[in-house]
């Protein structure tokens, strides 16, 4: 059964057709919400959250692109949990680093065929300072920095997602570029000239 027939089986009250709808999603939705909240456990809280509410609602989906209208539901409990934490930072959930086990997926500039041990180890702890980079970024530039460069969604996935004009979604992007660079001049000694980062890279 392809996408659209699950679509409608699902809009029809039919579980197993909504359950089998999600399971092609579910990995990218939890990546993404592991993303932009910082913590596993929030971002599997919000998963759970998006999938009953994409269910209940989802005889308001009109066609068009099913993962758009899926991400926006994700990002709309990313923002409500983050709003959550604003509103009583006694209960944030603080973003930490880990110990390597569930990096963030590398990008291309970080890529090599062959590293060696030692490289290895520069790679994990370059990958644990671009994670914290991240984390300290504005919620709005995480959330289009995590779609685009992380999980390689096209600009216009993203602007469908957060409910943007596309140009919103370039200025966010180029400006969470620019502080993330800004932010990873403090871990130079981390690179080497394999993995130094130009301004090419992040714009």
């Amino acid at each position: 059964m392809d996408e659209l027939a699950l679509i409608k089986a699902a809009q029809n009250d039919d579980l197993d057709a909504f359950n089998r709808l999600i399971l092609s999603y579910q990995e990218m939705v939890f990546n993404v919400a592991c993303r932009i909240l910082v913590n596993p456990d929030a971002a599997e809280d919000a998963v759970q959250e998006s999938f009953i509410s994409a269910y209940n609602n989802l005889r308001s989906f009109r066609g068009g692109s099913f993962k758009a209208w899926l991400l926006r539901v994700v990002t709309n409990k990313c923002y409500d949990e983050l709003r959550r934490q604003k509103r009583h930072p006694e209960t944030a959930l603080n973003p930490i680093i880990d110990d390597g086990e569930d990096e963030i997926e590398s990008p291309t500039w970080l890529m090599d065929n062959a590293p060696s041990p030692e490289e290895r180890s520069e790679q994990t702890l370059l990958h644990q300072a671009i994670e914290e980079c991240i984390s300290r970024l504005p919620d709005d530039f995480r959330i289009v920095a995590v779609m685009v460069d992380v999980q390689d969604f096209e600009y216009q996935e993203v602007a469908d997602a957060i409910g943007k004009p596309l140009g919103t979604v370039k200025s966010r992007l180029a400006r969470a570029r620019r502080k993330l660079r800004d932010c990873l001049d403090k871990f130079r000694e981390l690179w080497d000239g394999q993995y130094r980062l130009h301004d090419e890279d992040l714009l």
